[in-house]
């Protein structure tokens, strides 16, 4: 296990600055907005804004004040921050990203988890936090033989918790992360104090002929949205799942297009009503991206999808379960667990429905989150 800190070679910015000058921007039908997929102007703006403004240094200094490792764990290198708090009685919470995300969701998190005296919190309330780039993801090395789903993933995050010293923990994470989160519970239960997940992933019951029956309108509500998403929002999901290596060469070549596809995901999956620098920074937005175009990760990343769809998605084959979980419904995630499958298939000691907030919870709503992890976990130390 070796410390960690993030020194891009100033050739990689280089080579970076001179793709940006010379991006080929495609056209783009009149009133066309995002309906298509990124806007033209937008990704104009933000290319300009990386090229010429955009400060790499900074945001790597920023990462580099977390404490950050690699260690070798199931013969692959895995890059995480090892956030120790100030008390010694902490509890250890791993904490998983997804996709389009990376450990940079956590930044703001991480101070009011480690040390809540020093952000309006309770001493008793502090965690030691672990949060691994899954591998594949940014600095993580990526598995180099097929079939590493996510269920994969969960093993290796389970494998670092031992390897740290950590015997019993909490867990978090939402998207992929709540995938991991979901097989860490069903494969090492006995490890778990308890896992907390926005976006929980929840099946209708079984044997009930009506899945629908007794949801409030609100509830019916989000399988509208659901459904509507399913239809008009997971053509990526479809790539990625069954041709990831063609779209690999394109978004590894061009930051421009690289951008344009993980910017999108941030203003359609956020709580921004359309404008996605109401809720993210250009430099946050970058800074995210760059994690993929310096690690030269993203091929990797989308591999994930192919994986798990062929295995079969495994992480919710099984058991109801036991371990308690408390579920965080922001208003615009693509998926809202209704409550009552959201109890068949968990063991839910926590259900909070919030009046905003998207996909991204610890970029878009941090103080919520904070509080609903402190309060779920609070009584079960």
């Amino acid at each position: 296990m070796e410390r960690f800190s993030i020194q891009v070679p100033d050739s990689v910015l280089d080579d970076l600055r001179e793709r940006l000058e010379r991006t080929r921007f495609p056209d783009q039908l009149a009133g066309a907005g995002w309906r298509y997929g990124t806007e033209l102007g937008y990704l104009k703006e933000l290319v300009s804004y990386w090229r010429e403004r955009f400060d790499w240094r900074a945001q790597e200094r920023a990462l580099n004040r977390f404490d950050q490792f690699t260690a070798k764990v199931r013969d692959l290198s895995l890059h995480f921050i090892h956030q120790r708090s100030p008390e010694p009685d902490a509890l250890p919470l791993l904490i998983t990203h997804g996709w389009p995300g990376s450990v940079y969701e956590f930044h703001k998190i991480l101070g009011p988890l480690t040390d809540p005296a020093a952000h309006g919190g309770k001493r008793s309330d502090a965690f030691h936090v672990v949060c691994p780039s899954m591998p594949g993801y940014g600095f993580s090395e990526a598995p180099r033989e097929p079939g590493f789903d996510i269920a994969q993933v969960a093993h290796t995050h389970a494998e670092l918790m031992a390897q740290l010293g950590y015997q019993r923990y909490a867990a978090q994470g939402g998207d992929w992360g709540a995938a991991v989160t979901t097989q860490l519970a069903r494969s090492y239960p006995e490890r778990l104090v308890g896992v907390h997940m926005n976006m929980l992933i929840a099946l209708p019951p079984r044997g009930v002929s009506d899945p629908t029956q007794g949801l409030s309108a609100e509830e019916r509500g989000w399988l509208q949205e659901v459904a509507h998403h399913r239809d008009d929002g997971t053509g990526y999901h479809k790539i990625q799942g069954t041709r990831p290596q063609s779209l690999s060469y394109g978004l590894n070549d061009s930051p421009a297009g690289l951008a344009a596809w993980i910017v999108e995901k941030f203003q359609s999956w956020s709580d921004c009503d359309g404008d996605v620098e109401k809720r993210f920074t250009k430099d946050e937005l970058l800074t995210n991206v760059m994690l993929y175009w310096v690690t030269q990760s993203i091929g990797s990343s989308v591999r994930l999808y192919f994986e798990t769809q062929h295995a079969g998605n495994s992480f919710l084959k099984g058991g109801r379960i036991e371990v308690p979980t408390a579920a965080a419904i922001f208003k615009r995630e693509l998926y809202k667990a209704p409550r009552a499958w959201a109890e068949a298939g968990y063991n839910i000691k926590r259900y909070s429905v919030f009046p905003r907030g998207g996909h991204f919870a610890a970029l878009e709503e941090p103080v919520l989150l904070v509080q609903d992890l402190r309060e779920f976990f609070r009584e079960l130390r």
